[in-house]
């Protein structure tokens, strides 16, 4: 399924897909472990081949430039990577938490395991939020996640998004320009990666304001009429203009109508329809 869900741990509210553990706030890192489904270790074992050359059962060989790894308590393998890959632990993403939570204020919110243990991340709330118009809140989270297929490297990011999924671990990491990346043929130092974060979190007033300035911003008609052209063109780029004139010609009656609703209230307007202007 698109949540690629195998275990999961909240505090608050329930994920979208209904799944997971939900726990009381402030719960010690090893009950996260636990009701996260990340109280297993990632092995290693050498890679190991079958000849059929001599005999019935053939002769076994193995590949040293190549590992197997695979879970300790289900014995399920993970991938095969070469020598050099770092294997970075579920538990060691959560006990880079710990100092953040006993002394830093930091507060675990989501943790869990994706793709039968191939990936897996946990969130903390660091106890930053803003609230903008129409009771709109953005909280400040801070994400580690990490894989041990060679599909993601050891990321650790400020982030606004709620991490519940695969899809929402993929919103999170996508573009994140303060995110440090420890790939996996180099060793995961967790107090390097916080003192690196610690210019990286810092930003987070910087992009409140950026949001306060969008919120505060009030679109014009002619601004919103080149957005929407723009992206139909750019969706179509060969439209004859004909097409472009009758949409104008349209998006001018919806003007008027949307001038006649200003003064309605909100409950009272239609819903608009996709691809009815």
């Amino acid at each position: 399924m698109a949540h690629q869900i195998e275990q999961m741990a909240y505090v608050g509210a329930a994920p979208w897909h209904g799944l997971g553990n939900n726990l009381s706030p402030k719960q010690p890192l090893e009950v996260w472990q636990r009701e996260a489904g990340m109280d297993w270790q990632i092995q290693e074992s050498p890679v190991h081949f079958k000849a059929d050359t001599i005999g019935v059962l053939g002769t076994i060989h193995s590949f040293p430039e190549q590992k197997v790894l695979y879970r300790s308590d289900t014995k399920a393998a993970l991938s095969v990577v070469s020598q050099r890959y770092q294997v970075v632990q579920p538990r060691e993403v959560l006990e880079f938490y710990r100092d953040l939570t006993e002394v830093s204020g930091y507060e675990l919110e989501t943790a869990g395991v994706l793709k039968e243990g191939r990936k897996f991340w946990a969130l903390a709330r660091t106890g930053q939020s803003a609230e903008f118009k129409g009771s709109d809140q953005v909280n400040g989270y801070l994400l580690l996640a990490t894989s041990c297929d060679g599909t993601l490297a050891t990321t650790a990011t400020p982030t606004t998004v709620r991490v519940v999924c695969n899809n929402t671990l993929t919103i999170a990491l996508d573009g994140t320009a303060h995110a440090i990346k420890v790939p996996h043929n180099t060793r995961f130092d967790p107090q390097a990666v916080k003192k690196q974060l610690g210019i990286a979190v810092s930003q987070w007033d910087e992009f409140m304001y950026r949001m306060r300035c969008l919120a505060e911003r009030k679109v014009q008609w002619h601004e919103a009429m080149g957005f929407f052209i723009a992206y139909c063109a750019m969706c179509s780029p060969i439209v004859p203009c004909h097409k472009f004139c009758r949409m104008n010609v349209r998006c001018a009656k919806c003007r008027v109508c949307m001038k006649a609703k200003a003064k309605a209230p909100p409950w009272s307007q239609p819903t608009a329809r996709p691809g009815v202007c």
